[in-house]
């Protein structure tokens, strides 16, 4: 892999990385594929779905992967070993590898003996094993999901702590990370980095709300919209859709600018950014738009919620209505906040019609292979909890009327 992505860097061979496992794997993957040449100047193509489930071919060129992973290092203060503990067919972890290439360092992959998804314990020898390479620095880039394990190890063992607070950038993206989980990580003194980035973006291009390198960011009818060298060239073989997510516009000095339509709603203030949700995650209640992230964000702030997942169902009176999926391991080691306080709250900063009429446990949240919760797996999965409870409902009526027949 490694070999292959640094000659396609240096304008060799297009590389369309897949999941470990089998030669079906790479054939299923190339079957996604769309008949059509790839976009001139392709050195990596990702395929992803997101959360919706629509499937995408992501072409991305040599210049757009070398200008992230530049960008990154200078806003994390230099070059550095890489520690790689996200999947290698994904933009975040394939990025760990173009920046391991353009900096001359060796990345360390990190197996995990238990076979559980992540083991907090296992990683950090990993990264014990990590010397820095000729720059002295060690780097990671995690999922929140993983990033939550290591702070928990790490606030039961001081040794733990310390060897987490050695790793000199811990960039943490995918998802927002709630102010609890960085409240927690600076209590630790950990060098987290909020990474903002998609694989249209070649990765993270906003760190802790700021642009890295040449990254531009602007709000238009409260859409995040960002432009600069490290944009996709588009998606292989859909040029509507290429079309309306990458804008040209010509600028006042006459200078053309592509900018790349997030989907995701944000706020610039004081030069800082923060992405509220998802543009087309909002329901309407009552005749109120309602936001499923910012009711999610809420919720996770309290204990035993951090992966809490807000979805909507239709209801006779409002036409929709919120409601929480929670994992069941979430509550593990500690006591899981009341759903009537979150409820409380939530109606408190949002609206009576963003109050969440119920919550229900699941004993492990559907995930895409980044780590965000697959959306449209829980939808079904709700949807099958929803006709079951209808069924068992209309037994016990059909039966009750047996009963009163019978009488």
């Amino acid at each position: 892999m490694l070999a292959a992505l640094a000659d396609a860097l240096d304008g060799g061979t297009p590389v369309l990385p897949v999941p470990d496992g089998s030669e079906s794997a790479a054939l299923g993957a190339l079957q996604q594929l769309p008949e059509n040449e790839l976009l001139e100047g392709t050195a990596l193509v990702i395929l992803t779905s997101g959360s919706s489930g629509i499937p995408k071919a992501v072409a991305l060129s040599a210049s757009a992967l070398r200008a992230s992973a530049e960008a990154t290092h200078e806003r994390l203060g230099g070059p550095g070993q890489w520690i790689v503990a996200l999947p290698t067919h994904l933009i975040s972890g394939v990025q760990m590898l173009v920046r391991s290439i353009v900096c001359g360092t060796e990345p360390v992959f990190f197996d995990d003996p238990s076979g559980r998804p992540f083991d907090p314990a296992a990683f950090l020898d990993a990264c014990d094993a990590a010397d820095g390479g000729s720059t002295g620095r060690r780097y990671v880039s995690l999922v929140p999901v993983q990033f939550a394990r290591l702070l928990e190890l790490a606030e039961q063992d001081p040794d733990a702590a310390e060897r987490l607070r050695a790793i000199d950038g811990v960039l943490v993206g995918g998802q927002a990370v709630t102010l609890e989980v960085r409240r927690r990580a600076h209590a630790l003194g950990v060098r987290l980095r909020r990474s903002y980035g998609m694989t249209e973006t070649a990765g993270g291009c906003v760190y802790d709300g700021v642009e890295i390198g040449d990254t531009r960011v602007r709000i238009r009818a409260g859409e995040v919209q960002l432009a600069g060298p490290s944009l996709a060239l588009g998606y292989i073989g859909d040029p509507v859709l290429t079309a309306e997510k990458f804008a040209e516009e010509v600028g006042r000095d006459g200078v053309p600018t592509r900018w790349y339509r997030t989907g995701d709603a944000g706020e610039l203030l004081g030069g800082m950014l923060t992405v509220t949700g998802r543009l087309d995650r909002v329901l309407v209640s009552g005749g109120v738009n309602v936001s499923l992230d910012e009711i999610e964000r809420i919720a996770r702030e309290h204990a035993g919620w951090d992966s809490a997942v807000a979805v909507r169902v239709p209801d006779a009176e409002w036409g929709e209505r919120p409601g929480l999926v929670v994992e069941i391991a979430d509550s593990a080691g500690a006591a899981r906040a009341d759903f009537d306080a979150i409820r409380a709250v939530i109606r408190e900063r949002l609206g009576a019609a963003a109050a969440p009429e119920w919550s229900t446990e699941i004993d492990r949240m559907p995930r895409l292979p980044g780590g965000k919760p697959d959306l449209r797996a829980i939808d079904e999965w709700i949807g099958r909890l929803r006709a079951s409870f209808a069924e068992t409902r209309a037994a016990g009526s059909a039966a009750a009327h047996s009963q009163e027949d019978d009488a």
